[in-house]
């Protein structure tokens, strides 16, 4: 049997300064000191005979064999954390840990209630949310990196035969007013009024921002006639924009549950049209499901769902044989 040439601590230090882009940033991320982690890499470099940094640019570049060194290493890392999370699952769901993601908005405002409902009832269990883009989700899933999630976009086209996508709630967008606004008066705002307003909204290269519009747009209204008078750099910031009375926004319901309930924004509805979007639950059939997944698949989605049929709640085999690799440019 041939002695494998290097260490997960190796791995792990060789994944983080590709992340991090400095050795000194990368000992910083694992509390070690710079000149142990210089020191694992020269060693590394020496066991395997290559070189895997370009030592000649302020930042750290991976050469080819690093490039390749690092797929290859986050795949095991990946691997071992799975193993300890099924060995972990042989005791009982009083412990482990739980990975559920979200994209940006269901991230933010609905997400940190489902996981305190979780926490409830299982305290003893370690949740981690993260909240990314829909692709970046997406690809977390797939690789393992995340047990489940909630997202409000479309999974990639390259994942899309390896994900289940499941449709799990409505989300209505909704167009908020200043309360000061003329347009609380009436009951009802027609299409052709939106072209006459002052709109607030995130940048146009957001993916949050992509989303609004590809709804709207499916609701006939021409988001190319809206007049963005302001672009921020995020819901909470935008709805302080409205609040003060510098416009008007389209946002999705959730985000804005406490500002309607204490009267802050005002809901404009718009005749005959109802903009809303299907936010999707993705798992990956491959992967292994930890009992605390199983746990918040079917203890707690369904509290939340408005498409519970739609919820697949068979159990997941162990099957660990189609591991992916994410394209760093695609992130």
């Amino acid at each position: 049997m041939v002695d494998i040439p290097f260490t997960l601590d190796q791995l792990r230090i060789l994944k983080a300064i590709a992340s991090e882009g400095s050795f000194k940033r990368a000992a910083d991320t694992l509390y070690v000191s710079q000149p142990a982690v210089s020191l694992q890499v020269q060693n590394l470099e020496r066991q395997l005979n290559v070189p895997l940094f370009d030592r000649g640019g302020r930042k750290a570049q991976l050469t080819e064999a690093g490039h390749l060194l690092l797929s290859y290493g986050e795949k095991i890392i990946t691997l071992c954390q799975e193993t300890c999370r099924v060995l972990e699952d042989l005791q009982n769901i009083q412990g482990g840990t739980l990975t559920v993601g979200a994209s940006q908005t269901i991230g933010t405002y609905l997400l940190p209630r489902m996981i305190g409902l979780f926490h409830r009832k299982y305290p003893d269990v370690s949740v981690q949310l993260q909240v990314h883009s829909t692709r970046r989700t997406s690809w977390g899933v797939a690789n393992g990196q995340v047990d489940l999630a909630i997202i409000g976009g479309e999974v990639p086209t390259e994942l899309q035969d390896i994900l289940k996508v499941r449709p799990y709630a409505k989300d209505k967008l909704t167009l908020i007013l200043p309360v000061s606004h003329p347009l609380t008066k009436v009951e009802t705002i027609h299409k052709e009024d939106l072209y006459r307003l002052d709109f607030i909204s995130l940048d146009s290269q957001s993916t949050i921002r992509k989303v609004i519009d590809k709804v709207l747009t499916r609701c006939d209204i021409d988001t190319k006639r809206l007049k963005i008078e302001m672009e921020l750099n995020s819901i909470e910031a935008i709805k302080n924009a409205v609040q003060a009375g510098l416009g008007v926004a389209f946002v999705s319901i959730t985000a804005v549950k406490k500002e309607l309930e204490m009267k802050e924004l005002h809901v404009g509805h718009i005749k005959d049209i109802e903009v809303q979007r299907t936010l999707s639950v993705i798992t990956n059939p491959t992967r292994y499901r930890s009992k605390a997944a199983e746990a918040f698949i079917t203890e707690i989605l369904p509290e939340f769902s408005t498409c519970k049929e739609a919820l697949d709640l068979e159990p997941i085999p162990i099957n660990t044989s189609n591991l992916l690799k994410e394209p760093v440019s695609k992130i």
